[in-house]
């Protein structure tokens, strides 16, 4: 069974639109939607462990432009 996480993200203003497109080409970020709330924009990452997930999260996801923090839920 694949390892799954949802990311809660906070962006920059006016960046929402951006960072979406952004995450949208990033393997492993399963969905990527708007929200309301304190969160801008929440994703689903799906790797092969928990590793993997992290490291998506880490070195791909935390790098794009215009994220200015996000919280990790994995999914037990």
């Amino acid at each position: 069974m694949k390892a799954k996480a949802f990311v809660l993200i906070e962006t920059a203003v006016g960046k929402t639109k951006t960072v979406v497109i952004s995450m949208q080409k990033i393997e492993g970020v399963k969905s990527v939607d708007t929200v309301t709330g304190p969160y801008d924009i929440i994703a689903i990452v799906e790797a092969e462990n928990l590793n993997d997930v992290g490291d998506i999260i880490t070195g791909r996801i935390h790098t794009v432009d215009g994220i200015s923090r996000t919280v990790t839920c994995l999914v037990v």
